[in-house]
């Protein structure tokens, strides 16, 4: 469980500091959207797990996913700088576009909680 602690800790830091580099450049537009990216991508994952229109397979895959985020045995250690962190964004967008597969786009953009212009990017 300190592994997970640690794991979300160092996640968090370079995110906050990600985002506070991207304010110092003056990206203030950037900073804002890349700060509520991953509290948005919290709650459509959420929402994706409560609809029942989603299979249950593909909740699954959903939960599965959450596990392997959570969990401090990945396939590239988090503490590795970026290579750590990229891991688990590939494995997020893998596994949503998964879910997504079997949904259209109007469900996306119905749980989708973030600005259009960070649901136009999760879409690519």
């Amino acid at each position: 469980m300190t592994w997970v602690a640690i794991g979300l800790g160092v996640c968090v830091l370079l995110w906050a500091l990600l985002v506070a580099a991207l304010l110092a450049a003056g990206r203030g537009a950037d900073a804002r959207a890349l700060a509520r990216f991953v509290p948005d991508c919290v709650v459509l994952f959420r929402r994706l797990l409560a609809d029942e229109r989603i299979p249950r397979r593909r909740k699954l895959a959903l939960v599965a996913l959450l596990g392997y985020l959570a969990s401090p045995i990945d396939l590239v250690p988090d503490f590795i700088p970026v290579a750590g962190q990229l891991d688990d964004a590939l494995a997020v967008v893998l596994v949503l576009r998964f879910v997504l597969r079997s949904a259209d786009d109007d469900l996306l953009a119905e749980h989708w909680p973030g600005p259009p212009r960070a649901l136009a990017l999760l879409r690519r």
